[in-house]
């Protein structure tokens, strides 16, 4: 770009060139438009991460849960009842001679990513309990991010 100096001579015609004025119109609306594609692309991408994160944020909530359960049986010789729940690795149930916990740190470690509890039932249908979280929508089935994980 020329540009005059700062003096009486100078005129219009030292000023900036005709095609050095800076983006038109339609260069400006390419440009915005290329932006809003690679933030909804970005966008996107970065969505389906955060919820793979959450399930996987789970998986590794309901391993410590299971040594938390583990622990819980090998110091009282069996599992929390279902009326005792989860909260029997934090807080020691009443009849729970030899409990030795908290087996679990932070009671919040009982709670999903998506905010719900961990569902727990003693005896499980297949194993000694079933530990279940519902997934981003809180109701049994779904796919994707709404899918149930049970260990």
């Amino acid at each position: 770009m020329r540009w005059c100096r700062p003096t009486r001579a100078c005129s219009r015609k030292n000023g900036p060139r005709r095609g050095d004025a800076g983006l038109t119109l339609l260069e400006l609306l390419v440009v915005i438009t290329i932006l809003t594609l690679l933030t909804v692309a970005i966008g996107t991408v970065a969505l389906n991460y955060l919820g793979g994160a959450r399930a996987d944020a789970a998986r590794l909530q309901m391993t410590q849960i299971e040594t938390g359960l583990d622990l819980f049986r090998l110091d009282i010789g069996r599992y929390p009842t279902s009326d005792e729940g989860l909260s029997a690795l934090v807080e020691a149930p009443a009849d729970a001679d030899g409990w030795n916990g908290p087996y679990l740190r932070k009671e919040e470690a009982l709670t999903d990513p998506w905010g719900a509890p961990f569902e727990y039932a003693a005896p499980g249908q297949d194993d000694a309990y079933d530990l279940t979280t519902r997934g981003a929508d809180g109701v049994p089935g779904g796919e994707g991010d709404d899918a149930d994980i049970t260990l």
